[in-house]
């Protein structure tokens, strides 16, 4: 294998095996070749493999099945919901949402949606507002932004329809984007009346408010995610390792 930069070798292997996922030479749910004809075909060690698959499994872009070898990984809703949804009860324990699209529309990014999705200056994006319901109760009022160009014929069911999958997981399978990093702030902020009339909640009702920049398995940033949270029966819980 030659050496296009002073990146590890096996930073530069994980790149063009993140590249054959993305691109989708390898496509979910694919068998990838065994590590002796992936290494033979790279020009590298079994050990560069080796750490390079690890990074992508750390990703969740591979995952290997005990004596049958390593996958393209297939992301599932409750995978989904695992790795990106941080919401428990009172009790500590995960909750299952609902969700409810009220609308989507597509307009001209504003200044904060181009700076956040290194977009151009009035470049196309989609915006979705919803609903996320838990035990029956809307609990948080969303705001979802996404680019134009990276989610052509955007297609969505308005409620009282739902998607019947985690949109992560209609990211992937309708407009290819895999979805594998967020990075997020939290502050805290009053209910709006636009809140409050989609959360039942009266005016001024203290919000978490959790902004979440998406990023692809390109490394694009591919989503805005604008949360407002009702805490008085449900947290965001974070695990430090």
């Amino acid at each position: 294998m030659r050496r296009p930069d002073a990146r590890p070798l096996y930073v530069q292997v994980e790149a063009i095996l993140n590249d054959r996922i993305v691109s989708g030479s390898w496509k979910s749910g694919q068998a990838i070749p065994a590590e002796p004809e992936l290494a033979a075909e790279l020009g590298v060690s079994a050990g560069t493999l080796r750490r390079a698959l690890a990074g992508l499994e750390r990703r969740h872009l591979i995952e290997r099945r005990q004596g049958r070898g390593t996958y393209v990984a297939q992301q599932t809703s409750q995978q989904a919901l695992g790795q990106f949804f941080r919401v428990r009860n009172l009790a500590g324990r995960p909750v299952e949402p609902e969700t409810l699209i009220t609308g989507i529309t597509t307009g001209p990014a504003s200044e904060e949606e181009a700076r956040r999705l290194r977009l151009a200056p009035g470049e196309a994006v989609h915006r979705i507002d919803r609903s996320r319901v838990f035990e029956g109760e809307p609990r948080i009022a969303e705001r979802i932004s996404l680019p134009a160009a990276f989610f052509p014929n955007l297609l969505l069911p308005l409620a009282p329809k739902q998607l019947g999958t985690e949109i992560y997981v209609h990211y992937r399978n309708a407009h290819g984007i895999i979805v594998v990093q967020a990075e997020e702030n939290l502050s805290a902020t009053a209910a709006t009346e636009a809140d409050s009339a989609v959360l039942g909640c009266p005016v001024g009702t203290p919000l978490l408010l959790i902004e979440r920049v998406t990023f692809d398995a390109a490394g694009r940033p591919v989503e805005l995610r604008v949360s407002r949270l009702d805490t008085r029966a449900h947290r965001y819980a974070v695990e430090i390792a």
